[in-house]
């Protein structure tokens, strides 16, 4: 390994740091968009319960704050849930704004990684080949079979750009999806909510008494 990173020549010192960058955002990125960490189990219905009894204290708001991203999402919620239903709904869009670049985190830089190091890699080769190929002009062809050997090793950096970029871009693409995953759940649990906090919503879904013996019917119009 040793030696064909020295074939490489100084390109692979950016390839190798590259490398080392993706593979800790990745390691990073999965700890932290773990499901359990973003969506914890339970956490909404628990909320709406809270909502639904009125025990809606600021101390609880705030420790629901702190618990994870969707906690942050309902308690924007419920700090605005005595305001009417539209300004509810923009104060959780513009938290949800927040919590979606929160947990975008470091993606742009691994895309980054991914898109450079193709080209880095490539870079590397061409500088190799250029050197090898003034190497032929200077002291002539010699032996094919050491122009080959140089040829191959011009041609590591493009493979271990390939190598750096591959993950890089397969982890990209599943964390942008996963975002998404759990930004559509979330907008599903505060719609939830805000059914509960909103008296218009409960009075259309409170069920209509049966009429007593004797009660005279509406008219119909």
């Amino acid at each position: 390994m040793l030696e064909l990173v020295k074939a490489g020549g100084w390109p692979m010192i950016p390839l190798l740091l590259m490398s080392a960058v993706g593979l800790a955002i990745i390691v990073e990125r999965l700890w932290a968009l773990r499901r359990k960490a973003v969506l914890p189990p339970g956490l909404g219905e628990e909320v709406r319960a809270w909502a639904g009894r009125g025990r809606l204290d600021p101390t609880h708001i705030d420790s629901l704050r702190n618990t994870s991203p969707l906690g942050a999402l309902l308690a924007a919620a419920l700090d605005t849930r005595n305001r009417p239903r539209e300004e509810i709904r923009e104060r959780v869009e513009d938290v949800g704004r927040h919590i979606a670049f929160r947990m975008e985190r470091y993606l742009n830089a691994l895309g980054t990684i991914a898109a450079a190091g193709p080209l880095l890699g490539l870079f590397g080769t061409v500088v190799g080949m250029i050197q090898m190929f003034l190497g032929v002009m200077d002291y002539g062809v010699g032996d094919v079979n050491q122009l080959a050997g140089g040829i191959g090793k011009a041609l590591v950096c493009a493979a271990t750009g390939m190598i750096v970029a591959v993950p890089a871009l397969m982890f990209h693409r599943h964390f942008r999806a996963r975002i998404d995953g759990y930004i559509v759940a979330m907008e599903h649990e505060a719609i939830q909510l805000m059914d509960v906090i909103d008296p218009r919503a409960r009075r259309v879904a409170a069920p209509v008494p049966p009429l007593a013996p004797g009660d005279a019917v509406p008219a119909q119009a």
